[in-house]
């Protein structure tokens, strides 16, 4: 097994606005600060990894295990997660602050140990800590072990492909009144490679442009960074071939679009066969709720090169959905399919040991003596939105829930000064999720609640969404696994008859998963690494209102069953 170093620091720095690729070596120095840069003809300061937006890129090959130094440079604390990384026995490195860690104060530095095992493909790592996520993050690239090649034919080439928001404001301050109750700013751009593209005003020198040659295929790795909208993309008048969905494969689907949701990551090939031109790449969004949202469209170029050909001044623009078209998302995320092959199995679970049935919610939450700001910010009033799985509203720490958990080498079921483990596995209060809910509460309780898990159950989650104040399609993300997506649907689960439709064949594996407006989603997946797990909302202003909770899954028998020791460097809490 490989060991790679990776030092990342934190700080200010001036971009190039340009994707930066790192090769694929032994040892990386990555400096992670706060920057200056201009884009939509603004200039303005925020957190990035060695001045890049988006951050660099770490290659290894399956099964490695690298170690980052996170240098801490900026003015915030910081944590960094691994997202889609499964690591074996070690919640310690995996980064989502008052979960797993305490922030790497500003002038500290960490070292985390990312241990890769069975993914393959592309994921992603970024920022954990409240909203910094929106300009630290960058691609993690896995490529098949030595020896060993793709289940598709070789590429000519690979691009990153990351997408991303961009706000013209300071997000911290933001993030500030989003805290005491006033709605979240919408994104003013989305961005492709950094970049808002030419649609957006003083953006047409800086567009990112992906030079191609006729005949070749390319192998596009996207990542949707994005903070709080899904989203569809295309590359006009060219098909694009999914092979691999949140590190692992799929069969392949040729489609003239993709939707892709944030958290998640999208293997494409796509093949340069289309008359010498330019043609967009275009990026815009998926939005089936009524609240407000960004619908404005990113773009990059593909360029027909051949030393030569001098394109004409407009490109060709993909055909995508409009942003309400759920037929289009549904048709889309249905084709997914695991490989299930000798090469790659799909070992889904058959007979469940454990189930949890998780509602889904936007609800209001009171606040002591009129302590919230009003939607407007302009008054002082006695509830705010929340968010919340089963109606408990996650109540972030400024402690470690997983060092709570393993205090001095004893393992607890609670810490009533901490957390306690009593997140529910059912609602307490059953209704028609879907339908009129005029009548139903909309209000939530606040609390750090988690749910053990015994090492080796066969666990099933139902995910279901319901109709309470603003429905809306939410990415599930949970930490330290990756899980089978068995079935979906519109409409109230039911526990008797939609488990007939199952596909417990080749259901795809994921990381993050879409749970669509009004109906469920259930995923299965064994509980074989031990640890303190979040599951939360990738929409970021549903996991600020706490649309998250927090699974603990006890230890084995054995050694190899059982959570790694902490290092000795864990960043404090004090």
């Amino acid at each position: 097994m490989k060991k790679q170093i990776i030092l990342f620091i934190l700080g200010f720095f001036f971009l190039d606005g340009l994707l930066q690729r790192t090769a694929l070596k032994k040892n990386y120095t990555f400096v992670l600060t706060e920057t200056n840069f201009t884009r939509l003809c603004c200039t303005k300061s925020m957190l990035t990894v060695n001045g890049k937006f988006p951050g660099p890129t770490i290659k290894v090959r399956k099964g490695d295990t690298i170690f980052v130094n996170v240098i801490n440079q900026g003015d915030y604390g910081i944590t960094i997660h691994w997202h889609g990384v499964n690591q074996p026995r070690n919640p310690w490195s995996d980064g989502p602050e008052g979960v797993t860690q305490c922030p790497i104060k500003p002038g500290a530095n960490f070292t985390y140990e990312i241990i890769f095992s069975n993914e393959e493909g592309t994921l992603w790592w970024h920022a954990h800590s409240d909203w910094t996520r929106v300009s630290v993050h960058g691609a993690i690239i896995i490529l098949p072990a030595p020896g060993k090649s793709y289940p598709f034919p070789r590429p000519h080439k690979q691009e990153t492909i990351i997408l991303g928001s961009w706000y013209k404001l300071d997000v911290p301050k933001m993030l500030a009144n989003v805290l005491k109750g006033v709605l979240p700013n919408v994104s003013d751009a989305y961005t492709i490679n950094g970049q808002p593209g030419d649609l957006y005003n003083c953006s047409k020198d800086s567009t990112y442009r992906l030079k191609v040659k006729f005949g070749k295929t390319y192998l596009l790795r996207i990542v949707n960074a994005g903070m709080n909208e899904e989203t569809f993309f295309g590359i006009a008048n060219h098909k694009l071939t999914v092979v691999g969905h949140d590190g692992a494969y799929v069969k392949p689907i040729t489609t003239d679009y993709i939707l892709i949701t944030p958290g998640q990551t999208m293997d494409v090939l796509f093949t340069v066969n289309q008359n010498h031109s330019h043609y967009y790449m275009a990026a815009s969004p998926y939005f089936d709720s009524t609240a407000a949202f960004d619908n404005t469209t990113s773009t990059a170029i593909v360029e027909y090169y051949d030393g030569k050909y001098t394109p004409p001044p407009t490109p060709f623009f993909p055909n995508l959905p409009f942003y309400n078209d759920t037929n289009a998302a549904t048709n889309f995320t249905n084709r997914v399919r695991s490989l299930a092959t000798d090469a790659y199995p799909a070992n889904v679970p058959k007979n469940i040991t454990t189930q949890l049935y998780i509602t889904i919610a936007v609800n209001r939450i009171l606040c002591p003596d009129n302590s919230c700001l009003s939607p407007t910010g302009d008054a002082f009033i006695d509830n705010k939105e929340a968010a919340s799985l089963n109606n408990v509203s996650f109540a972030t720490l400024q402690v470690s829930i997983l060092e709570a958990y393993c205090r001095d080498g004893e393992f607890f079921s609670g810490l009533s000064n901490v957390f306690v483990g009593g997140f529910p596995s059912q609602p307490s209060n059953f209704f028609n999720f879907t339908g009129d809910v005029s009548d139903v509460s909309q209000f939530t309780t606040s609390g750090t609640k988690a749910r053990f898990i015994n090492y080796g159950e066969a666990l099933e989650i139902v995910f279901q969404g319901t109709n309470i104040q603003v429905p809306e399609t939410h990415p599930l993300h949970l930490h330290g696994y990756s899980f089978f997506v068995v079935g979906t649907g519109f409409g109230n689960f039911n526990n008797e008859t939609d488990p007939l439709s199952y596909n417990l064949i080749d259901p795809p594996e994921l990381n993050t998963v879409n749970v669509p407006k009004n109906g469920w989603t259930a995923v299965r997946f064994f509980a074989n690494n031990p640890g303190v797990w979040f599951m939360h909302c990738h929409l970021e202003r549903h996991a600020t209102w706490g649309m998250d909770t927090v699974l603990i899954v006890r230890n084995g028998q054995s050694e190899d069953q059982k959570i790694r020791p902490p290092p000795a460097n864990m960043p404090s809490c004090s």
